[in-house]
């Protein structure tokens, strides 16, 4: 397993990819929220600073554009692929995300599909299976996987969605932390589940939620719930041996020193 971090897609993306190799890693997620940026000219920025700096983008994870709030109750109704009234649009943003990763050589993409229903018969699951089957098909004609980042959905939702959309190029960005921000699973059991499918990782750590409207709280790694030396024995039982993705949601020095931190633990425990 290589340890790296995600970074975000901006106007300073030569820092961003600098900051990869400043941290001592050799790989990146790269985040990308704004099509604005989608051009020819930051493709190639992109790529001159990952040769520059010798790293590689182990994953492209494009979001959409529209409203998304990020809690159980409006969270269903904004982000992903889920709401109805973006879907249209966000399919096509999805696909353009997939030429973009074409473009800077990546061949796996990655979003949040949103939060799928529970209940597979239903008008409702099947039409949303269409909508990322639309998006699956564009990856593969790209030579691309196409994986769900983990969270909104239980892991025998995500692995149901997986088999019905049925394009042989799909996978899960397995973030443990969100399992438990929402709720939804432990995520050494998951494994059990949704292992095979699993081609990247958001090594991020978090809190269950307190309520029944708000996520839980994400904290530094190593001091939340997921249980990262059984997490890491289980990936290796399993055969995991791709990436192990930093994510750290805040900004800031803070930010900087809690992802040093985790890269030491994460090494440590990957050497034990």
């Amino acid at each position: 397993m290589e340890i790296g971090v995600l970074v975000y897609m901006n106007d300073e993306v030569e820092k961003q990819i600098k900051k990869v190799h400043d941290f001592g890693m050799k790989t990146c997620q790269l985040c990308a929220w704004d099509f604005k940026l989608f051009t020819d000219e930051m493709a190639e920025r992109i790529m001159k600073s990952c040769k520059e700096y010798d790293v590689k983008i182990s994953v492209f994870w494009c979001g959409w554009t529209g409203p998304a709030v990020w809690d159980f109750y409006d969270g269903p109704l904004t982000l992903g692929l889920v709401p109805v009234t973006y879907r249209f649009q966000r399919v096509q943003e999805l696909q353009r995300g997939s030429d973009f990763a074409k473009q800077i050589g990546v061949d796996i993409m990655a979003t949040h599909v949103g939060f799928i229903p529970e209940t597979p018969n239903t008008v409702e699951y099947h039409s949303l299976i269409n909508a990322v089957k639309a998006v699956a098909n564009r990856c593969k004609a790209n030579g691309q996987k196409f994986i769900f980042e983990t969270g909104q959905e239980t892991p025998v939702t995500l692995r149901r969605a997986i088999e019905d959309v049925g394009t042989g190029n799909l996978g899960v960005n397995l973030d443990p932390a969100n399992l438990i921000l929402y709720g939804k699973a432990n995520p050494v059991d998951a494994l059990d589940i949704i292992g095979e499918y699993v081609m990247n990782i958001h090594a991020k750590d978090g809190l269950y939620p307190t309520d029944g409207k708000h996520l839980g709280e994400e904290v530094p790694i190593g001091e939340g719930k997921v249980n990262f030396p059984a997490f890491i024995k289980k990936l290796k039982e399993i055969g995991y041996d791709s990436y192990l993705t930093i994510e750290r949601e805040i900004e800031g020095d803070q930010q900087i020193e809690d992802i040093k931190k985790a890269k030491v633990y994460l090494e440590e425990l990957l050497n034990a």
